[in-house]
């Protein structure tokens, strides 16, 4: 960790130099002859000691006046006073010393964690260019409206989501999904704040207010995720709690059974050296047990986890989650849009000859009867009907009726048309045959008169075929390499294709041609299966695209948001958003979660271990003031150290 010192807050510039000077005095004064002067030396140690210290006194006198008495700023006080009162001025000064600089460090450790998050977060804009009658404005993006039009210039940040309509440009979202790759964009497509414009003058038209768009979004998701604390965050804050009066308890005891037991049961005579040596150990044994080594870098580690996670454009809402996110055992998925691209192409039309009807009619029908569909499955249709040379007249489309988890009926120059499943060709009693070509399938069937929804006719079907993102196959084994159990894919696209899809990428187990509360039955049956297999330790993970899998996403251990760039129900539902469609990341998720979660058990053992065993020497008398120091500040030092590791995880 570089230090410069102008990355350092005034308050730790100023303790900076108190601590320099407080040492420079306490060597000066170690090698001077004062032991002939006791009075003067004790009023010379104790220029450094209140140099260095006299904000912890004050800080333990503010606690004890508000009853809140046990804390390390009470036992730092305690155990100071205590050793200038026995004479040891040198061991004072310098516990309050080393106190003080392992608090300086520490302040330093999070202030550079805090800015390394600022800096992978920093995409919220301080401005807008509003457009107005032709002059171009600068204001506060809180005030530009939904629907207005707003210009952004090369080098500047995307200030409020919304739909471009002039100009083009490439895009930087590295803020945003951790990836350097910039993004083509042109008028019609929409663009997310927190990205940067790299090249070409933009004008778009926003979609959503300042509050509501995606660099809002996530940065308060980011500022909000210290607010769920992880089991092992609430062990210690507990721990704290009991520790910190147990271990006063104890050394009161120390000081006042010590020479007791000596005095009865060994004959010991009743001295001033007698008492002074227990309650040395004492003060010696409070100085081992302050507990900021835990307290500090159990917090400071979860902050720098979610913080790495979050420069890979890995966002996960709390500490807790990065807990549950480290025990994943089973992993369900959605196909489209997290096993697949989602990018559906038209790649057959299948007519029904007896019915007098050719496949560009048919296509027509259906493209007009999906064309108030934002589904992609409707967009794909709507692309191979325009690619045709021709639009849909939607002036001829009247009564949609969207059916869930089955298609669409909608009234095209005055008869019905039925666009969807088998599910939905059954629910209207029309016969047809199931198609053998792998991909989605859409039927289509009219009504055979005119005002008439209740006979249909089939006319035929369309195969719909979407292809495999290229890292889903190599996601899935590293996966299972990652110690995940089981894998699952959950769809309601058609058997055939589900599990073609399934077997090419290495998935263990397939549900299909399910409704999405079908979806939410077989997660609540795989939970219960995974904890009588695997106990209640282990999580299920589900993985979707954070907008139909909402309640999927919120009934699972952990549900994990897949491409869900700009998505408002994606950061809502999931607990982890990946910002961008890599089935990659949901690997690399786990490992960062396991990263951090290790780093954090490290410490709290290493912690715990080492004060237990100091302490030990500390009653029995074996050790001194300086050993406590080590237990204390020396201890909290590694832990902050390796606390800071976790800032890196996104590197696993």
């Amino acid at each position: 960790m570089k230090f410069n010192i102008n990355n350092l807050t005034k308050k730790q510039k100023n303790l900076l130099l108190r601590v320099i000077a407080a040492a420079v005095m306490l060597v000066i004064l170690y090698l001077l002859p004062l032991d002939k002067y006791p009075v003067l030396r004790f009023v010379l140690f104790l220029i450094p000691y209140l140099t260095v210290g006299y904000d912890i006194l004050r800080k333990a006198w503010k606690g004890i006046l508000n009853r809140q008495v046990f804390d390390e700023c009470f036992l730092m006080a305690v155990a100071t006073i205590g050793a200038m009162i026995l004479g040891e001025y040198s061991e004072g000064v310098a516990v309050m010393l080393f106190y003080q600089i392992g608090e300086l460090f520490q302040s330093i450790a999070v202030g550079r964690s805090r800015r390394s998050i600022s800096a992978l977060m920093d995409i919220r804009p301080d401005y807008a260019n509003l457009v107005q009658d032709g002059e171009v404005e600068k204001v506060d993006p809180d005030e530009v409206e939904v629907g207005s039009i707003i210009e952004i210039r090369p080098g500047e940040k995307v200030p409020i989501d919304g739909v471009v309509t002039e100009g083009s440009s490439s895009l930087n979202t590295s803020a945003l999904t951790g990836e350097s790759l910039p993004r083509d964009v042109k008028p019609g497509d929409e663009i997310i704040s927190g990205s940067v414009n790299m090249s070409g003058l933009l004008r778009v038209e926003t979609t959503k207010e300042f509050d509501e768009s995606t660099a809002s979004k996530i940065l308060e998701l980011v500022e909000n995720a210290g607010e769920r604390k992880a089991k092992s965050e609430q062990f210690i804050s507990k721990f704290a709690r009991w520790y910190t009066p147990a271990v006063c308890y104890g050394a009161l005891a120390l000081a006042i059974l010590g020479p007791v037991v000596n005095i009865l049961a060994f004959h010991q005579a009743s001295s001033w050296q007698l008492w002074s040596d227990w309650i040395y150990r004492a003060l010696t044994f409070l100085v081992i047990s302050c507990p900021c080594a835990i307290v500090v870098s159990i917090p400071l580690s979860f902050f720098g986890g979610i913080g790495g996670a979050s420069s890979v454009g890995i966002l996960i809402k709390g500490s807790n989650f990065m807990e549950t996110l480290a025990n994943v055992k089973y992993v369900v998925m959605d196909k489209t849009g997290t096993i697949t691209k989602g990018n559906f192409e038209v790649t057959a039309v299948h007519d029904e000859r007896e019915q007098n009807i050719d496949d560009a009619e048919m296509l027509e029908l259906a493209a007009l009867a999906e064309s108030h569909s934002s589904h992609p499955i409707a967009s794909s249709i709507l692309r191979a009907y325009e690619a045709r040379g021709a639009a849909p007249d939607k002036n001829r489309v009247t009564d949609v009726q969207e059916v869930s988890g089955k298609g669409v009926i909608a009234t095209v120059d005055g008869r019905k048309v039925a666009a969807g499943n088998l599910k939905l060709m059954k629910m209207l009693g029309v016969s047809c045959e199931p198609c053998s070509s792998v991909g989605t399938v859409v039927y289509v069937a009219r009504s055979a008169e005119a005002e008439d929804g209740h006979s249909y006719e089939y006319l035929g079907h369309i195969v719909i075929s979407d292809e495999i993102k290229p890292t889903a196959e190599g996601a899935i084994r590293d996966m299972k390499k990652n110690g995940v159990v089981k894998t699952v894919m959950l769809t309601g696209d058609i058997k055939s294709m589900a599990e073609s899809v399934a077997k090419e990428v290495g998935i263990d187990e397939v549900h299909a041609e399910l409704l999405p509360e079908d979806k939410v039955t077989l997660v609540e049956k795989l939970i219960e299966e995974k904890n009588k297999s695997l106990g209640n330790g282990s999580t299920l993970a589900f993985v979707g695209d954070g907008i139909n899998d909402a309640p999927v996403l919120s009934i699972a251990d952990i549900g994990i948001a897949m491409g869900a760039l700009g998505s408002d129900a994606a950061i809502e539902a999931a607990d982890v958003v990946l910002m961008d469609d890599d089935p990659a990341k949901i690997v690399k998720a786990i490992r960062i979660a396991r990263k951090c979660i290790r780093i954090v058990y490290e410490n709290i053992y290493f912690a715990i271990g080492v004060k237990f065993l100091c302490l030990i020497l500390g009653a029995v008398g074996i050790a001194n003031m300086w050993l406590a120091i080590f237990a204390d500040v020396g201890v909290m030092v590694i832990c902050v150290l390796n606390a800071v590791r976790a800032l890196f995880v996104g590197r696993a």
